[in-house]
């Protein structure tokens, strides 16, 4: 029965944590990407930037998997994106350290405040505060059924054996918490455990020291583990974190077995005080690493080498490969099939739209020229999807199957327009901008990032939306079309301003500026295109904007 209450309980601290961060992307997920994709920073701002967007997501590991998504789109330096990765840990810390008070009073203030919100409210941003407060709510709730499930361990027979086994093997604490942690994929759930466990009692100070440290290892292992699939500039920030962390964490350790860490001095109460050792040794190895990361980034930098990621781009299957035709003859199979070649499509036309920031900095030609290729499959994949469905209809189809199968064949007309969208005009206005060597105003540079990562970010929700149809998130792309739209008008009135202002580097960048700006916004309304026909399903679309005339 313990065994049975304490799975229970984990399994629900997992998921309010995942609640909560959840919440905190639907209602600000644009903002916290623009946040973090932002003009050029310091370390130390970085940092700071990190710790505020943890604290947020209330998870370091969202926020690397996000910093990583960035520095393959070149619009993060390495070493600006492993300071954030530095900060968010602390970031993190400060979560563990408002969750380690006893709030249990607030468990009722937060169901009936985040329910009201959620359930009674049609607004995305207040549904989305009252899923954070209902998630917060349970994370506390998860806490309490924890201590009590513990609670008899104190009395039974074999844990003092345990207790002791743990508190002399140091190493197997620390591999078990890093496994522990790993596994769940949230190194706050698993710290958190750790208070309870030092808190009630079952374990002393000195093996849940250990096994914090092995969290904090383990943590930075799940980044590590996620990004394993992208480009080889985004796997190099988590790669480097974990060099810092595991490096740390062994010194610390090693460290503790010949001086006696003060524990009294660092909190009245044993959870209190693994609370604030996590904090002090993540606030600690923020201050140490921050002047190394650019050599320790340079040594991990040589351990993974370039041919990999090359090969893994050359190797990319094409769209006609999933396009199965044994399965013609049944629709549904089918407009799947074709389903699969459009999201891959759509993958291709992600790899050229990535790198354009950083190329308008560098002027690439091997990698501008290897993006006209992928537009050359780009502009195939859309001749043999279209061919495939037309075949598709020449069966007996329902309206639903006829249906979809004229929506897929939109997305794919689309995805070919974006595709050359990328390689003709923005590769092209790359091309001219190093050929005049021309330069951006600062602030012309950041308005032009901060619609990249938009246009970046709603390309994802888009396919997120062709995959699952949620309804929701197809508002959220027509609201993001909007705002695109108001951005240009912005981005337009501010570039004017410049103009009169006489600043030199906008009058010479002009029509670059103005055009990328174009380009980019006239992507994101290809992107989304895919939300109105699941709105007009649905009945969540307008017959005309257009007002009556009276």
């Amino acid at each position: 029965m313990i065994l049975l209450q304490l799975t229970g309980a984990t399994m629900l601290l997992l998921y309010s944590v995942r609640l909560v961060r959840t919440g905190v992307e639907r209602a600000s997920g644009p903002a916290l990407r623009r946040t973090i994709a932002g003009p050029q920073r310091g370390r130390i701002a970085n940092a700071i930037i990190g710790m505020a967007v943890a604290l947020a997501l209330q998870s370091s590991t969202a926020t690397a998997v996000l910093v990583a998504g960035f520095a393959a789109s070149g619009l993060i330096a390495a070493s600006g994106g492993v300071a954030l990765l530095l900060g968010a840990d602390v970031g993190t810390s400060l979560v563990v350290q408002v969750l380690s008070f006893d709030l249990s009073w607030l468990i009722p203030v937060l169901l009936a405040a985040g329910g009201w919100l959620f359930l009674k409210h049609e607004a995305r941003t207040v549904k989305q505060i009252g899923r954070i407060l209902i998630g917060i709510a349970f994370i506390l709730i998860a806490l309490g059924m924890i201590g009590q499930a513990m609670a008899p361990l104190e009395q039974s027979p074999f844990m003092p054996a345990v207790a002791r086994h743990l508190s002399k093997d140091f190493v197997t604490a620390f591999l078990a918490a890093a496994l522990f942690t790993w596994l769940a994929h949230s190194s706050v759930a698993a710290v958190l455990m750790i208070m309870q466990f030092v808190g009630q009692g079952v374990l002393p100070i000195d093996a849940g020291f250990s096994l914090l440290l092995g969290a904090n290892a383990g943590g930075a292992l799940i980044a590590v583990w996620l990004t394993r699939g992208y480009d080889r500039e985004a796997r190099l920030l988590p790669l480097t974190n974990l060099v810092f962390r595991v490096m740390g964490t062994v010194l610390v350790l090693a460290a503790s077995r010949y001086f006696t860490i003060p524990f009294d001095e660092i909190g009245a109460l044993p959870a209190r005080q693994i609370a604030n050792l996590h904090l002090l040794f993540n606030a600690g190895l923020l201050v140490v690493c921050l002047p190394l990361i650019g050599p320790v980034n340079r040594l991990v930098a040589r351990l993974v080498p370039k041919e990999q990621e090359n090969r893994q781009s050359d190797e990319m299957p094409s769209p006609r490969d999933v396009l199965d035709r044994n399965v013609i003859g049944t629709p549904q199979l089918a407009l799947a099939s074709a389903t699969r070649a459009t999201l891959r499509m759509a993958g291709i036309v992600e790899m050229m739209l990535r790198p354009v920031m950083e190329l308008f900095e560098t002027g690439d030609k091997e990698r501008m020229d290897r993006i006209r290729e992928l537009d050359k499959q780009v502009n195939q994949a859309h001749t043999d999807i279209k061919l495939y469905i037309a075949e598709i209809n020449r069966g007996q189809l329902s309206s639903e199957d006829a249906t979809r199968g004229v929506e897929l064949t939109g997305l794919a007309i689309n995805l070919e327009r974006a595709g050359d969208i990328v390689a003709k005009n923005l590769v092209g206005l790359i091309a001219e901008k190093h050929k005049r060597r021309l330069k951006f105003s600062t602030e012309g540079w950041r308005e032009l990032t901060d619609m990249h990562a938009r246009v970046m970010n709603n390309m994802q929700t888009a396919l997120n939306v062709v995959i699952s149809e949620d309804v929701e998130s197809a508002r959220q792309l027509v609201v993001e079309k909007d705002r695109m739209r108001k951005l240009e008008r912005d981005s337009y009135g501010r570039h004017l301003d410049r103009l009169r202002s006489g600043e030199v580097e906008s009058i010479e960048s002009s029509d670059l500026h103005l055009e990328t700006v174009r380009s980019l916004r006239e992507i994101n309304s290809l992107m989304a295109a895919v939300a109105y026909p699941i709105l007009s399903r649905h009945g969540q679309l307008r017959e005309t904007r257009l007002k009556k005339v009276s």
